[in-house]
């Protein structure tokens, strides 16, 4: 591809490393495509959806004129795969903090657990965690969480479409998730253990799909910078 392909658009299917932002991925694509491309230091770039510093996988991004698309491609349902921690959980819902309490397990069967399952299909009611980049009264919510503030923070509604455990071995349950835009795997997974009476925190997350976009498809970025390398 050349400059005019990507100052005409293009979506690029990332393959996001643990630890960098979404952020982080579109600013080292945009600095790659301006130094090993030539295109413009203004040219737009964007991604469609944000992951954690902690989960990896797809990323879609956007190049120029198919930045306008961005809105479209965040509605897209979302496929994830993951790990819970049952008998704990951590003020962010997974381990970007500390377990800050834990509950009895010797109650959880697989039963219980795949009973537990159909409780989260459908449309539900879904609370953000509060380590998130939602705003309340102007400020983000991890902002607030930082400075041992409390707000109450209203629910809304997600759709989970599939949900299924790909692996229980206590404490840990591994899953696969289909779901809506703006649903919280963090939240599912401290839901799902109050639901069993218990407690949970997420330990790993993937994105595995956004509509019909496949990770299995997406190439990583020091990939992407090679192919540009080699294209020269």
């Amino acid at each position: 591809m050349n400059a005019e392909d990507y100052l005409n658009g293009e979506i690029l299917l990332i393959d996001k490393p643990l630890h960098w932002t979404s952020f982080q991925a579109v600013n080292k694509l945009k600095y790659l495509l301006i130094n090993k491309v030539g295109l413009p230091k203004k040219f737009k770039i964007g991604h469609a959806g944000t992951l954690d510093p902690l989960a990896s996988g797809l990323l879609l991004v956007c190049t120029g004129k198919f930045t306008k698309r961005i809105t479209e491609l965040q509605g897209q349902a979302k496929e994830y795969t993951g790990t819970f921690y049952i008998g704990a959980t951590t003020p962010s819902y997974d381990l970007e903090t500390e377990i800050d309490e834990t509950f009895p397990t010797s109650h959880i069967n697989e039963s219980l657990i795949h009973e537990t399952v159909k409780q989260f299909l459908g449309e539900i009611n879904q609370k953000p965690p509060v380590f998130s980049a939602i705003k309340k009264d102007g400020v983000r919510l991890y902002e607030h969480a930082r400075a041992g503030e409390t707000v109450e923070i209203a629910s809304r509604k997600t759709t989970i479409h599939e949900f299924e455990i790909t692996r229980i071995a206590l404490p840990e349950i591994d899953f696969r998730v289909v779901c809506s835009k703006g649903t919280y795997i963090r939240s599912l997974a401290y839901d799902f253990g109050k639901a069993m009476d218990s407690g949970s925190h997420l330990t790993s997350l993937r994105r595995t799909k956004i509509g019909d976009y496949d990770v299995n498809k997406a190439i990583e970025v020091n990939d992407f910078e090679d192919s540009l390398v080699s294209n020269l």
